[in-house]
């Protein structure tokens, strides 16, 4: 595997903590009540984000599932309108009414996430044929779980793709559950890869908390999808700390492995103080600056307004009226 540059280390490494920062943030102020409904979080999979959203180009589109708001950050939404629609003001990037689960973001090319999980597998070939018509080399991402795999739209999805070759790059972030069932007591196979196989088109796994092997993996598979010969699965094995939600229980001891030996951040920190990349003083100054940027977030979405009930039916329907009886 080709060497990545110390730039590009440095900067997924900052990218991770940014992801993480974020998230955390989100959890405590979900705890406090500021964050309406549920919260599904990414913690533990910062690797896999920063990898996705290092492979994508601006003219590229993706569809977010419920954990991406790591990969919605990376790809370029301002940080202060996410956090302030995660928390439902009127100055999010969906004024508020998209929450957690559906943010969307089109000046980034972010189609938005579905609460149905696995339905994006279906709405992700629409931009796909747009661009192999249109003969365009962009693509389209589509970020699923192990447990979007017992969906319909999963084997619709890939056999479609396969079938008319369009550029289709299947990120299955397959953090071994769905919502609490393991991913073998589902599944014949824990490898989900070796399932969308059947369908003839190209797969990879790669280690999802090595940021370096993911961002290198997923660099090959983007360039593969946008050279015309059709869809990519792409498989990170990585893992999540918490349960379905926010608050949810995890297994102690399975969460303190992931976390003392496996975490994504902890063994990129290492790699780069091992390597002499940085010091330690120079990442715990990145460390600060990016605290502060969250911090600076949070005070922006915690001043903004809810929004204002007379605009409910305001962006329900496109180039068209709504009137009363």
């Amino acid at each position: 595997m080709a060497k990545i540059a110390r730039k590009t280390l440095l900067k997924l490494y900052e990218d991770m903590l940014l992801v993480r920062g974020f998230e955390q943030c989100l959890e405590d102020q979900h705890r406090r009540g500021n964050v309406p409904g549920l919260l599904h979080t990414g913690l533990g999979q910062e690797a896999t984000l920063a990898a996705i959203a290092h492979a994508l180009r601006p003219t590229d589109c993706f569809f977010p599932d419920h954990r991406c708001h790591g990969l919605c950050l990376l790809a370029g939404s301002p940080g202060e309108k996410l956090m302030a629609e995660i928390m439902g003001r009127a100055t999010g990037v969906c004024g508020g009414r998209g929450g957690s689960m559906h943010l969307a973001d089109k000046n980034v090319g972010n189609f938005g996430g579905n609460v149905v999980e696995g339905a994006m597998m279906a709405t992700c070939l629409g931009p796909a044929l747009a661009w192999k018509l249109r003969g365009e080399k962009n693509l389209s991402a589509v970020v699923i779980g192990d447990g979007t795999v017992g969906r319909g739209e999963f084997n619709e999805s890939l056999n479609l793709a396969s079938t008319w070759k369009l550029p289709v790059l299947y990120c299955m972030v397959n953090n071994q559950y769905a919502i609490s069932t393991h991913v073998t007591e589902a599944h014949p196979t824990a490898n989900m890869s070796e399932i969308a196989a059947g369908y003839q088109l190209r797969t990879a796994m790669v280690d999802g908390n090595d940021v370096m092997a993911a961002a290198e993996i997923a660099l090959q598979a983007a360039d593969y999808v946008r050279s015309g010969e059709g869809p990519f699965f792409l498989e990170f094995h990585t893992y999540r700390w918490q349960g379905i939600f926010s608050g949810d229980i995890r297994d102690p001891e399975e969460v303190r492995r992931w976390k003392q030996d496996l975490d994504p951040i902890r063994r990129a920190r290492s790699t780069i103080l091992g390597d002499g990349l940085a010091s330690e003083d120079q990442l715990s100054a990145l460390q600060a600056k990016v605290a502060a940027k969250v911090d600076e977030w949070l005070d922006f979405a915690l001043q903004s307004p809810p929004p204002d009930p007379s605009t409910a039916l305001d962006h329900v329907y496109a180039s068209m009226e709504v009137f009363a009886p």
